[in-house]
C-alpha cells in the first residue's frame, strides 16, 4: 500500500506542476494582453470581452443578488435606527403633550379664580398665501382674503408663531401682506426681560435692526423681542423674534416667523381700545347721591 502511494506521488506531481506552470504563463500572457497599447491589440481586447463575458451572465447572477441583498439590509439597518429615533420624539411628544395640558388646566384654574375678561373681539381668520411679490425694493406676500373676509388695513399677520407683518391694502378677496423686513416697516417693540422699548426697522434682510434703544446697555442677544403697542401699530405682546448681534457689532432681531415657508398666515381682528382724550371721561357722569349718616345714640344723647 506504501509503494502505490508513492507511485501515484511520482505521477501526479509532474502533472501538478506542469498545470500550475500552464496556469502561470497564461495570466502572463493575459496581463500583457491587457497592458500593450495597440489598435489591433485593442480590437483584439473588445472582440473577447464580446465572446467571453456574455457566456458569464449565469457567473454574475449571484453576485447581483448577493449585492442587492446586502443593499436591503443595510436599508432595513437605516429604517430600523429612522423607528427608533421615532419613537424617542414620540415619548418626548407625550411627555410635552402632558406638560402642555397640565399648563392649559392651570392657566384655566388661574384665570377663573382672577375672573380675567378675555377681549372677545381680538379673533383671527386664517388665509392662504398666494404669491410673493420677488421683488428686491419691497417685501410683501398676497393673502387670498380680504373685504368679504373682514380684514381692515393695519391688522397683524402671524404664520402662529411670530409676527410676520401687517395688512396693507385690501381689495375684495386679497390682501396684502407687508412684512417686518420690508424697508417702510417701522414697528415700536419691547424687550424683555429689562423692559427697554426701541424702534425695529426693516432693511430687506432678515435680520432688522433695533434702533432707539433706551438703555443699551442692558439689553442681550438672546433677550426677547414682543410687540410694545404703542401708537396703536399692533397690539401689544405679540412675539416678534429675539436679539442677536450682527457681524456690524449692531443689535438686531432673529424674527421667530418662518420666512422661508409661509405657506398660511393668521391675520388678527384687532379693533383696538377706546382712546381716552379727558380724564374725567373716567369718572361715573351720573354718581349716587350720598347717603345720610345717621349719628350713633351715646353721640345724640350727648349733644342734647
Amino acid at each position: 500500500m506504501a509503494r502505490d502511494r508513492g507511485q501515484s506521488e511520482e505521477y501526479t506531481r509532474p502533472i501538478r506542476r506542469i498545470l500550475v506552470g500552464i496556469l502561470v504563463l497564461f495570466l502572463i500572457g493575459l496581463f500583457l494582453l491587457w497592458r500593450i497599447d495597440s489598435p489591433r491589440v485593442e480590437r483584439l481586447r473588445a472582440n473577447l470581452v464580446d465572446k467571453v463575458v456574455p457566456s458569464f451572465e449565469w457567473a454574475l447572477v449571484p453576485v447581483t443578488k448577493v449585492t442587492q441583498m446586502i443593499e436591503g439590509f443595510q436599508s432595513y439597518a437605516r429604517i430600523y435606527e429612522q423607528n427608533q429615533e421615532l419613537r424617542r420624539e414620540l415619548q418626548q411628544m407625550k411627555a410635552w403633550k402632558e406638560a402642555a395640558t397640565q399648563l392649559e388646566q392651570e392657566n384655566a384654574r388661574l384665570l377663573d379664580l382672577n375672573n380675567v375678561r378675555l377681549d372677545a373681539r381680538l379673533s383671527y381668520v386664517s388665509g392662504v398665501v398666494l404669491a410673493d411679490s420677488g421683488s428686491p425694493f419691497r417685501q410683501s406676500v398676497l393673502l387670498n382674503i380680504g373685504a368679504r373676509d373682514g380684514v381692515l388695513d393695519g391688522w397683524a399677520a402671524m404664520d402662529g408663531i411670530g409676527l410676520v407683518g401687517r395688512i396693507s391694502g385690501v381689495g375684495s378677496q386679497t390682501s396684502r401682506v407687508i412684512l417686518l423686513t420690508d424697508t417702510n416697516s417701522r414697528i415700536p417693540v419691547m424687550i424683555q426681560p429689562s423692559g427697554q422699548r426701541a424702534l425695529m426697522v426693516g432693511d430687506n434682510t432678515i435680520f432688522p435692526p433695533i434702533d432707539f434703544i433706551e438703555l443699551p446697555d442692558l439689553v442681550r442677544p438672546g433677550d426677547r423681542v414682543v410687540s410694545s403697542g404703542d401708537g396703536g401699530v399692533f397690539p401689544a405682546g405679540l412675539l416678534v423674534g429675539h436679539v442677536a448681534q450682527g457681524s456690524d457689532r449692531r443689535l438686531r432681531v432673529r424674527l421667530a416667523a418662518d420666512y422661508e415657508r409661509l405657506e398660511f398666515l393668521r391675520v388678527l381682528r384687532s379693533h383696538g381700545t377706546e382712546a381716552v382724550t379727558d380724564p374725567g371721561a373716567l369718572v361715573v357722569t351720573n354718581p349716587l347721591p350720598p347717603q345720610p349718616v345717621e349719628p350713633e345714640p351715646e353721640m345724640a344723647e350727648a349733644e342734647e
